[in-house]
């Protein structure tokens, strides 16, 4: 291959990838989506709330990697985080709380405190889906 197809591919490693985002503040759901394009992924969502999410697994195909917003509208993220876990979906977090409202069973997912760097963020998670790759 040509240097300038790997560069390319270097730069939009989420290229192919569906990924999830659940967040319910519209502006950060938006520039998240944004920096997970730039990385190349279509975005499934965003969706701002816990039965949205829950559609969106029910429906929305293959997953590849999702950002979850710990806390939606009062509610807790962990079932549908628990639900791409069963699936070995790989997730970020990211929450406007402390670290210690993470539940035991995620303290191995990683997990960005808001305000997030968006885009060390997508690469985190771009990291999680490429490992993936086979």
């Amino acid at each position: 291959m040509s240097s300038s197809h790997a560069s390319s591919q270097q730069r939009t490693p989420l290229t192919g990838r569906r990924i999830l985002v659940v967040e319910d503040e519209y502006f950060l759901a938006d520039d998240i989506g944004h920096a997970l394009r730039m990385l190349g992924a279509e975005i499934a969502g965003p969706v701002g709330d816990i039965a949205d999410a829950t559609a969106m697994l029910r429906g929305a195909g293959a997953l590849d990697g999702a950002v979850l917003d710990v806390n939606i509208r009062t509610e807790l993220i962990f079932p549908i985080a628990r639900e791409l876990r069963a699936r070995d979906v790989p997730f970020v977090f990211t929450t406007g709380y402390d670290k210690v409202s993470i539940k035991p069973e995620f303290r191995d997912v990683p997990l960005w405190e808001k305000p997030i760097d968006i885009v060390a963020m997508a690469q985190t998670l771009a990291g999680l889906v490429g490992d993936r790759r086979a």
